[in-house]
């Protein structure tokens, strides 16, 4: 496995080397360690972009430790979906964990995890979060994979921006303890936010790393993070904290509930995923499902992938309007004509106006085919109630 060093212009590109090639690894200027037959410290730090993994890395580089960042795909990421969905913004964006290694001075690898971390989303042994976050189980896995690459490339310890007391699920002092455990890392992990707070590492005993040089902070407020920062010198990081999974998000995990509700048998790969992040979600009194575009960008994801299978449902369009693409999952006759009547609702047929609205299989050969259903558009307070 290689790393990819970041380029100067931060844009995510760049020669992609091998960590075990020491003369290729970017040269971290800070004091080693001294005294006869003395060693630098190498260790793999996870980097998310964020102020807290920033910190825990600087900290490493002021006690001369050789830092090499890890950068987890989970397929969850929001800018990823963003990017996915035709999101301006986000597609000029580079990848945050490589902006934070070129802002760091560090090589960083990308590490794709996004099949496996199917599994722990759907079936989590340590359960969910507030929403449906499988904050221990993810943390677990990302610290597993951490532990082998590791001790594949003969570094020492493996450091994180963990604060105790940070996130009730995943930083309280017991879930921290079955994350190092699940992760093989018992003495292995370092966290230098909170380090003083918690027991002696092995690379503290081995005297690779200066325990009083680490810090001690505790709880949710991120004040002494903004004063170690401008202790450091550091002034690039993600705003605001918590990363950028969206499987904390409220609406995606009703999304996500009503599908496994409604298919408790069914599979959710990256596509159907995208989905349920993408669009206005109604569940309909029959049964059905609809989905609705809200933009240009997720127009055009509804319509690709209807095109190449993915959806298993129908696609609908108002005829002679500007307006949505909607995703119709159901063939219930009272479904379809609600469904239609909802696409008219959001083009710019004016209220009252009888308008056709398309509705065609993705296996036909073109949009002309397929049904047309009669509407009159306007609004109905009734349709609220049916929004996922």
């Amino acid at each position: 496995m290689g790393i990819f060093r970041c380029p100067p212009d931060g844009t995510g590109g760049g020669e992609r080397v091998t960590m075990a090639d020491d003369s290729e690894i970017t040269a971290q200027a800070e004091t080693p360690p001294q005294g006869p037959g003395a060693k630098r410290p190498k260790a793999l730090a996870l980097v998310s972009g964020g102020l807290d993994s920033t910190l825990a890395v600087r900290l490493m580089q002021e006690q001369g430790v050789e830092v090499t960042g890890l950068h987890f795909y989970t397929g969850f990421c929001i800018t990823e979906q963003q990017r996915r969905a035709g999101n301006p913004k986000a597609a000029g964006r580079p990848n945050d964990g490589l902006m934070a290694g070129e802002n760091l001075g560090i090589d960083v690898e990308i590490v794709d995890i996004s099949q496996e971390y199917l599994k722990i989303v759907t079936h989590p042994k340590h359960g969910y979060g507030a929403n449906v976050n499988p904050c221990i189980d993810c943390r677990a896995m990302m610290l597993r994979k951490a532990g082998e690459l590791m001790r594949e490339h003969g570094a020492d310890f493996v450091v994180t921006g963990e604060v105790l007391g940070q996130r009730p699920m995943s930083q309280n002092r017991r879930a921290m303890d079955i994350i190092e455990a699940e992760a093989g890392l018992e003495g292995r992990l370092v966290r230098p936010l909170s380090a003083r707070n918690l027991p002696k590492t092995a690379p503290e005993r081995e005297g690779l790393l200066d325990r009083d040089r680490m810090r001690g902070f505790t709880g949710r407020t991120r004040k002494p993070q903004m004063a170690l920062a401008d202790e450091l010198g550091v002034d690039t990081f993600l705003q605001p904290a918590g990363g950028c999974c969206f499987l904390t998000d409220e609406n995606f995990a009703r999304k996500f509930r009503d599908f496994f509700a409604h298919e408790p048998d069914g599979t959710l790969d990256h596509d159907r995923i995208m989905l349920l992040t993408v669009g206005r979600h109604f569940r309909l009194k029959g049964g059905a499902k609809l989905i609705v575009g809200r933009n240009a960008g997720e127009n055009a994801m509804i319509r690709s992938m209807a095109e190449r299978g993915v959806l298993g449902g129908r696609v609908m369009v108002v005829e002679g309007h500007k307006g949505p693409s909607s995703a119709v999952f159901g063939d219930d006759a009272a479904d379809l004509s609600t469904a239609a009547a909802i696409t008219a609702r959001y083009s710019d047929a004016a209220p009252g106006a009888i308008v056709d609205v398309r509705l065609w299989d993705p296996a036909a050969q073109s949009q002309a085919e397929g049904r047309r259903i009669a509407v009159v558009a306007g609004d109905d307070p009734a349709w609220d109630a049916l929004r996922v």
